[in-house]
């Protein structure tokens, strides 16, 4: 059978990053995907990460994709290379701190809840001008872009119509406040990421279809 990850990989344009998440998945697991090449992988557990980490090669590049409490901000800072799921000035703060504290800086993706979902986490769309504003305080925070989660049904139509604003909002908030860095429209997951790089994905966060569909080795 034909290797899915590297059939994903083809299919994805040059600008898209595959990012495999690997929450609930062992060191032997990822390990197995990194000796084909993959660097970027994404954790949305602190414990997860901090077990995983130091087992694995150093040059991974270790995106944390779930909500991040600001008390485990400390803990995580050493591995991460992005945040992808800021959601609050508050936060910003805080891991604007401790990369200072570091002397670092690091990449951020401003995470929205387009679908409007009570279950998600997330800015609302009307938040975003004054948000990207405010970040612009934080001196050792990168904007990268958004992330962005499709809502949680079975018509496609509907996915589709989450991710055509979600890459309009990203085109928005390049034009006013990105630079170079800016280049990151996340969004697509195991179950509609087809959707998702016809709408402009840059980045896709597969988990389940990589690691439980036996081709994907």
């Amino acid at each position: 059978m034909p290797n899915l990850y590297k059939t994903i990989l083809q299919q994805c344009p040059e600008q898209c990053e595959l990012l495999i998440v690997s929450k609930h998945r062992s060191v032997e697991q990822i390990q197995a995907y990194y000796d084909q090449g993959a660097r970027n992988f994404g954790e949305n557990r602190v414990q997860e990460l901090l077990q995983k980490a130091p087992q694995l090669p150093q040059d991974i590049r270790w995106n944390f994709i779930g909500h991040l409490q600001r008390n485990k901000v400390r803990a995580v800072m050493p591995y991460i290379s992005r945040l992808c799921s800021l959601d609050s000035l508050a936060l910003a703060a805080i891991v604007d701190k401790e990369a200072a504290r570091l002397n670092r800086t690091l990449g951020v993706l401003v995470e929205f809840n387009l679908a409007e979902e009570s279950s998600k986490t997330g800015l609302a769309k009307q938040e975003a001008a004054a948000f990207f504003q405010a970040l612009q305080q934080y001196e050792h925070l990168i904007p990268e872009g958004i992330m962005v989660m499709g809502p949680h049904v079975d018509d496609e139509a509907a996915i589709a119509a989450v991710f055509h604003e979600a890459r309009a909002l990203f085109e928005e908030l390049k034009a006013q406040w990105g630079g170079e860095h800016f280049t990151v429209c996340s969004m697509g997951m195991s179950h509609d990421y087809p959707i998702a790089l016809r709408e402009g994905s840059t980045q896709l966060r597969l988990g389940t279809i990589l690691f439980e569909d036996p081709s994907s080795i």
